[in-house]
């Protein structure tokens, strides 16, 4: 991506003045607009976000002149909509990253094994544990959110709560599915 970092004093003068009129709040503008553009880039992964956000800002200042006639409402926006572009930009030169392989499927054997250890775990689970996390993992989508809600409020709990007991069981599950995975598989 080609970074074209030099602007005029005057540009970046006429960039704050359709900003704000008054230089010390135009600069305060400026100041929110910057963070804002480090902000988005750093939120999609641009490790650049600074030199981004500064890249976005001097383009906008050398069309600030041109576009600050003709223009209707809050200049950050307009400020936003260049950083779209150059986020465009910067992806076809930095590709997203790679997304990795999917899981390689497990033996049927193996899965069956897996089943019959989760079974044997839950089974030692204490009878309002199992029920909890059984209804916990029930759901998929939106229905799971509205579902772990409800569950939260019928338990008089709040949701980070409800996360820390399934957190809590989940730890208790996974140390007993490695000892049975462990022990069937020296079998």
């Amino acid at each position: 991506m080609k970074m074209n970092s030099v602007i005029t004093q005057e540009a970046f003068d006429k960039m704050l003045s359709w900003l704000d009129a008054d230089r010390e709040q135009a600069g305060k503008r400026y100041e929110k607009i910057r963070r804002r553009l480090i902000e988005i880039f750093a939120s999609r992964g641009c490790r650049e976000a600074e030199d981004l956000a500064d890249e976005t800002i001097n383009r906008v200042a050398r069309k600030s002149q041109d576009v600050a006639e003709g223009y209707v409402g809050d200049p950050a926006y307009y400020f936003y909509a260049v950083a779209k572009n150059i986020l465009l930009e910067y992806w076809k030169v930095k590709p997203l990253p790679e997304v990795p392989p999917p899981p390689v499927p497990i033996p049927e054997d193996e899965h069956e094994r897996e089943m019959a250890c989760l079974k044997q775990c839950l089974g030692h689970l204490p009878e309002k544990g199992r029920d909890l996390i059984v209804e916990y993992y029930g759901e998929e989508w939106q229905a799971k959110i509205d579902q772990r809600k409800g569950l939260a409020e019928r338990m008089g709990i709040a949701p980070n709560a409800l996360r820390i007991r399934i957190h809590r069981i989940r730890a208790i599950l996974k140390q007993c599915l490695e000892d049975c995975l462990r022990h069937t598989a020296e079998l």
